[in-house]
């Protein structure tokens, strides 16, 4: 069975966007994985279709209802999990992105407007996930985020699998920099080491080079490289 993605949206003409192509849209094609866009307004009530009201207690925007957004999810609800993407969510971490890539698949609820009332969040038990620090208009940009680093580890997708070993975030640290012919360009050369043939030495190279670059760029990924046990919760 492929790996399934349901996205509740109230704009499903964004998918599959950059989804259907390269990577991951080949594995569409194959049916390694398949993606399902349902539009939350088509549960909602009345001629005029809202989905969202005023907030109780004040306060500006609005906020997308319960009980049309549950009554969306009862159409598509099964094994697997269901997540909201929104500002105020747990990270997301290459470890996330591999535990939901080794499941059954996931339902991604796509926030709009000032938020989405706690109550179906609470009663859907959904997991709560942000893709960084920032605010966008609505979660589906952040939904095509997480499906593609998802889908991209599905077995089949990626050509080599060292390729999702070594890559940033895998180990815990950044990635080393990488090179490619020719070997001299605009007066930068690559490092003689590469060219060196000694594999031990290389894999040396490039473990002091992720090392350097996480300690200068993500301070908070080095200690948490240095100190494993201080590591905080990453789902």
């Amino acid at each position: 069975m492929s790996w399934r993605a349901t996205i509740l949206t109230l704009f499903p003409e964004m998918f599959p966007g950059p989804l259907g192509l390269s990577l991951a849209g080949r594995a569409l094609e194959r049916g390694i994985w398949s993606l399902e866009a349902h539009d939350i307004r088509a549960h909602a009530p009345g001629r005029h279709r809202n989905v969202d009201d005023t907030p109780f207690g004040g306060g500006a925007g609005m906020v997308m209802r319960a009980d049309v957004l549950d009554d969306a999810i009862a159409t598509v609800v099964d094994d697997r999990p269901i997540v909201v993407l929104t500002p105020r969510g747990l990270p997301l971490t290459q470890s996330r992105v591999a535990e939901l890539a080794d499941g059954p698949g996931v339902i991604l609820l796509c926030g709009r407007f000032e938020g989405i009332d706690q109550r179906v969040i609470e009663k859907r038990r959904m997991s709560e996930i942000s893709i960084g620090d920032y605010v966008l208009s609505g979660g589906e940009t952040a939904a095509l985020v997480l499906l593609d680093a998802c889908v991209r580890l599905l077995p089949g997708v990626m050509g080599a699998a060292e390729s999702g070993i070594e890559e940033s975030f895998s180990t815990g640290l950044l990635e080393y920099p990488h090179y490619t012919r020719p070997a001299q360009w605009d007066g930068r050369a690559v490092p003689e080491i590469l060219l060196s043939g000694n594999h031990a030495a290389i894999a040396a190279w490039r473990l002091a080079e992720s090392k350097s670059i996480t300690q200068q760029r993500r301070p908070d990924l080095w200690a948490a490289h240095c100190n494993p046990s201080a590591k905080g919760p990453t789902s």
